[in-house]
C-alpha cells in the first residue's frame, strides 16, 4: 500500500510514526516551546534522527476550548518553519491545518501532507487540496474546539463516525481528491468522552477495513488522564500502550510527541507480525 508524498513513497502496510511540532503559544501539551523557527527546526531534527517518518506542523491550537486566529496569524507560524525543514530535513513535512491559503502556501514551500482536523469542511479547503495534489487526512470531530467537548453524545459513535468519514470521502472524491492520497482520522478527544473513545480504539480495525490508510493521534490527550490520573507530562506510558493498541489494530501512522519511545513500540509490533504471518 504505497502512498506517494512528493517524490517519497511509504508503505502504509506498515505502521509509521508522526512527531507533533505544535508552532503555537497555546498548545496543551507544549504550548510556547516551539513557536520561534529555531526552536521548532531543532526539535524537528530530534524528532527525525528519533525516527520519524513524518513531522506534523500546526500553527492553529485545536485544543478543547481554543479559540480561532487570523490567517495571516497562521500563515506567519507555519510557513518559516515548512520552509527551514524543507530546507535541511530528509522527511514527509504535514501540515495540520483546516485552512485554505496555508495549504497552499505550506504545499508551495515544501510540505507534502495536508492533515485536517475538519475533514476539508472550511470554505476553499476541498478546493486548495485539490490544487495542492498532495495526501490529505480527513478527521472526524463533532463541534468545534471551543465547545467540541461539552457532553458529546452518539447513538453509535463507530457507525457515526465512520459514515461522516465516508460522506466527506466521497465529497472530496468527486471533487478531484485522488482515493490513493486519502487517510482517515477518528478524531480521538474530538467531540467525544471516555466511552466514545475506547469504543473508537478497540474498534480500529473495523474503520480501517473501510479501505482507507487510518491515522491515530492520542498522545498526552485527557483520555489517557481520566484513565490513569496522571497530569499532562506524565502520560508517556499510558501513550505508548494506546500507541501499541493502534498498530496492531492496523493503524498505518501514528501522531505523537514522544517519538523515540513510540518508534521503539511500533518495532517490537512490527517483528511480532512477521512471525506470526
Amino acid at each position: 500500500m504505497l502512498m506517494n508524498f512528493a517524490g517519497r513513497s511509504l508503505d502504509l502496510a506498515r505502521c509509521h510514526v508522526m512527531g507533533i511540532l505544535n508552532v503555537t503559544p497555546d498548545s496543551f501539551s507544549d504550548g510556547g516551546r516551539f513557536n520561534q523557527r529555531d526552536a521548532a527546526l531543532v526539535q524537528a531534527r530530534r524528532m527525525v534522527n528519533d525516527g520519524a517518518a513524518f513531522v506534523d506542523i500546526g500553527g492553529e491550537s485545536t485544543r478543547p476550548g481554543s479559540a480561532s486566529i487570523s490567517v495571516q496569524e497562521e500563515l506567519d507560524r507555519v510557513c518559516p518553519v515548512v520552509e527551514a525543514i524543507a530546507a535541511e530535513l530528509d522527511t514527509v513535512i504535514s501540515v495540520d491545518t483546516s485552512t485554505p491559503e496555508v495549504m497552499t502556501e505550506s504545499v508551495r514551500l515544501g510540505a507534502s501532507f495536508i492533515n485536517d482536523v475538519r475533514a476539508l469542511q472550511r470554505d476553499g479547503a476541498v478546493k486548495a487540496a485539490v490544487e495542492a495534489g498532495v495526501p490529505v487526512c480527513l478527521t472526524h470531530m463533532k463541534g468545534q474546539p471551543g465547545d467540541m467537548q461539552v457532553k458529546p453524545e452518539y447513538d453509535n459513535v463507530s457507525r457515526e463516525v465512520a459514515s461522516f468519514l465516508m460522506s466527506r470521502v466521497r465529497l472530496v472524491e468527486e471533487a478531484g481528491v485522488l482515493a490513493r492520497h486519502i487517510l482517515l482520522d477518528p478524531g480521538f478527544g474530538f467531540g467525544k468522552n471516555l466511552n466514545h473513545n475506547l469504543e473508537l480504539l478497540a474498534g480500529l480495525a473495523q474503520m480501517r477495513a473501510l479501505g482507507y490508510p487510518v491515522l491515530v493521534g492520542v498522545s498526552r490527550k485527557s483520555m489517557l488522564g481520566e484513565i490513569t490520573g496522571r497530569d499532562v507530562s506524565e502520560r508517556l506510558p499510558a501513550g505508548l500502550a494506546a500507541a501499541t493498541i493502534a498498530a496492531m489494530k492496523g493503524a498505518s501512522i501514528i501522531r505523537v510527541h514522544d517519538v523515540r519511545e513510540t518508534v521503539d513500540a511500533v518495532k517490537v509490533v512490527a517483528a511480532m507480525e512477521e512471525v506470526v504471518q
